[in-house]
């Protein structure tokens, strides 16, 4: 049975992967980092995922991730959910960051299998055991990153227990149908897809990139079903993911002025064909519905910084 702390997080619909800025010396930007958090709770979005995919935790230290968690936690707990990205394909490092995540008070986990170094379906269950029992959690599903799919037999294993909050499923339709068909929390991993799955295949919401843009607007996607609406987005959608996440979000971030344009390699900006693109794009969204902390810049390549870590010296 689902603890108090977990029924309660099944109710949330828009949660934000939060883009992790920098400073030109390499360290994470906590102004910058809070503007955007503030934005987020302005435009009705409910929870932010801290040092996921899309904000990099797999280039944070662990020292970098638990502060900016505990940073995150401090500030906005009690306005955002906190959802600390703790997973790892190291069980122990897993286990060693949800346990510390949960002492410095985020509300839930981010799980995931074991990417790369593969593993057995028990293996995955195992995997996810060894952190589920510290707190509430989030499971994530992205067999495009992992190279593994958690299949719905292993799914099953793991939805009874009391920290199960549900899923990150980015399978698509037909895989969160069948999961809400039995009684599964899903959130839709799939920006292009989430008002669909939201309004017709039982997700409970989404675990968004875009609202990071426009979070109001996905807001709308999320209470209403809006077709217009998720049309007229479909071209950012687009736009944002051509190129890995989370390299459009992190540099349409940088245009609209939200974040200073300074890269952690291996990422990169998007090419300035395309960045002039997103200028017309968002415009034809419309600015107000955007973050932009100052002028929104095609910007030039010259304007980019790439570093390789925390107080890059090279």
């Amino acid at each position: 049975m689902a603890s108090e702390a977990t029924a309660a997080l099944r109710k949330v619909r828009l949660i934000t992967a939060l883009k992790t800025p920098y400073l030109a010396d390499g360290n994470v930007d906590y102004k910058a980092f809070d503007k955007l958090c503030e934005h987020q709770i302005a435009n009705g979005v409910e929870g932010i995922i801290v040092g996921g995919t899309t904000g990099e935790g797999h280039l944070l230290s662990w020292a970098e991730h638990l502060s900016l968690i505990a940073h995150s936690k401090a500030k906005y707990g009690g306005k955002l959910v906190i959802v600390g990205n703790t997973g790892s394909n190291n069980t122990g490092e897993m286990a060693y960051a949800t346990k510390k995540g949960f002492a410095l008070g985020m509300d839930a986990a981010l799980l995931i299998n074991p990417y790369y170094g593969k593993t057995s379906d028990k293996g995955i269950v195992m995997h996810i055991e060894a952190s589920l029992k510290y707190g509430p959690a989030f499971i994530y599903n992205v067999a495009g990153r992992t190279g593994q799919d958690i299949k719905p037999e292993v799914m099953m294993q793991l939805k009874d227990h009391a920290n199960f909050i549900g899923v990150k499923e980015c399978s698509g339709h037909e895989r969160i149908k069948a999961y809400a068909d039995k009684g599964i929390c899903c959130w839709s991993g799939n920006d292009d897809q989430m008002h669909e799955s939201r309004h017709k295949h039982g997700a409970v919401g989404v675990i968004s990139v875009t609202s990071q843009i426009v979070p109001a607007l996905v807001k709308r996607l999320m209470t209403t079903q809006d077709d217009a609406l998720d049309a007229k987005l479909q071209p950012l959608y687009k736009w944002l993911f051509t190129d890995p996440n989370p390299i459009g979000v992190n540099t349409m971030l940088m245009m609209l002025g939200a974040a200073e344009p300074v890269f952690r390699l291996p990422y990169t900006f998007v090419p300035k064909d395309r960045r002039a693109q997103g200028v017309e794009l968002l415009k034809s969204i419309g600015l107000e519905n955007c973050p932009a902390f100052g002028t929104l810049k095609v910007l030039e390549d010259s304007d980019f910084k790439h570093i390789v870590g925390e107080e890059d010296d090279h």
